[in-house]
């Protein structure tokens, strides 16, 4: 079972709480011992059905022995409280097959092993004689063995002791072959024996709790850790200022696209944009300005791309990559060229600007056909030629790099 209590603050200082505390003073409640049941639940039905199972095996293997090997009637009279077993087991086994209510598993198992204690020490009173102080005694041992096994609460534990003890009082007081003092002192020897198996059960009961109570305690602790790790991975991934990914991730990326065969699959464009005259905004309007203005460039580059193909990075000062898989030349200089439109057309203030007073873009695109084999740091190489040409033409303009059939390589200005 999954246990998601890593977002619940009241169950993890319950936590803390309970391994605060003595060992032995442990005491689940609430949400957390509904969370240790439904955690044991399936383990400890599989050992009470697996026990039940193997006691009416036990019990119709005897029977039958019983038949080849005592005297008849005696064989006989064993049979009827025998018989008791099989079908107890049968409805015992079908309501531990999968979870039920609480309380009816509780009653099921309690007055599931109180038929089956009855029915033992029954084999013995009804042959008598030797039998009848001898499966008095295997009552018990059958009592302990659950005891020692069902990791059960502790109310349904003693109940069983107590069905075994009550047992075995009653018909050793109606037992001709001992008096009554003698009556008494075994069942005060066997309550001794049973309180401490109930004792030793309850330990293992709590060691069992506190191990759980770990558990939720490192699931608690490691998806801090793994919050904590992704808290790190995306600040290492992220630009502060502009929040969208940074030159590192971007070139990690890269290189996982381009793993395969030195090509991108599908081929791929890729856009060096450039904020024209940048340290003259800086110098002018103060560096808070050219802040504001890095993040709302950045967010006008995000609303221009495909949300779930295109991916952004600022891979420099004012210098942003944006690469565009799967599109030809013409594609990526329209979307280049919506870029480059809303960022002037956003009017921000750029008054010392060579260009316009408001801020504008130069961008540079190269462009990787599908069956093109190109490394990224040609591509880049590419686009960043581009984007000087651009620079050099005149600025707030998209040019584009067109290899030539001869292997050099030449610009092709789109503005």
């Amino acid at each position: 079972m999954h246990l998601d209590v890593q977002d619940d603050p009241a169950i993890i200082a319950e936590v803390e709480r309970q391994l605060a505390r003595r060992t032995r003073d442990i005491r689940l409640k609430g949400e957390i011992k509904r969370l240790f049941r439904a955690r044991v639940w399936s383990q400890t039905a599989k050992i009470i059905r697996a026990w039940m199972i193997w006691v009416a095996f036990l019990d119709v293997l005897t029977l039958a022995l019983n038949m080849l090997m005592l005297p008849k009637a005696i064989a006989l009279s064993m049979l009827l409280p025998g018989a008791i077993i099989p079908p107890v087991v049968m409805i015992v086994v079908l309501l531990w097959r999968k979870p039920q209510a609480h309380w009816l598993q509780g009653a099921s198992l309690i007055a599931g092993m109180f038929l089956i204690l009855l029915s033992v020490a029954l084999v013995g009173v009804s042959a008598g004689g030797e039998f009848y102080e001898r499966h008095l005694n295997i009552m018990l041992f059958v009592a302990i063995t659950a005891i020692i096994i069902f990791g059960i609460p502790l109310a349904w534990t003693m109940s069983i002791a107590a069905s075994a003890l009550g047992l075995y009082l009653v018909f050793q007081l109606q037992n001709p072959g001992i008096e009554f003092g003698s009556a008494a002192a075994a069942t005060l020897f066997f309550t001794s024996g049973i309180i401490a198996t109930i004792a030793a059960r309850r330990i293992m009961t709590i060691l069992a709790q506190k191990t759980f109570l770990f558990e939720l305690r490192d699931r608690h602790r490691v998806a801090e850790l793994a919050e904590a790790n992704d808290r790190l991975q995306l600040l290492a991934s992220t630009d502060p200022l502009t929040g969208i990914a940074n030159r590192r991730w971007m070139t990690e990326l890269l290189d996982l696209l381009w793993a395969d065969g030195g090509t991108c699959p599908g081929g791929a464009a890729m856009l060096m944009c450039d904020i024209d005259d940048f340290k003259k905004l800086n110098d002018h309007l103060g560096h808070a300005e050219g802040d504001r203005c890095l993040v709302e460039v950045a967010r006008i580059i995000k609303e221009n791309v495909r949300r779930d193909h295109d991916l952004v990075a600022r891979y420099g000062g004012e210098e942003f990559l944006v690469l565009l898989p799967g599109v030809d030349n013409e594609e990526a200089i329209s979307v280049a060229e919506r870029i480059r439109q809303s960022v002037e057309a956003a009017a921000f203030p750029n008054p010392a600007s060579r260009v316009s007073r408001r801020v504008t873009l130069s961008i540079g695109v190269a462009v990787q056909r599908a069956d093109e084999v190109i490394s990224p740091e040609q591509l880049q190489r590419q686009a960043d030629a581009a984007l000087y040409l651009a620079k050099q033409t005149g600025r707030n303009r998209v040019l584009l790099h067109r290899p030539e059939p001869s292997g050099r390589n030449h610009i092709q200005l789109t503005r």
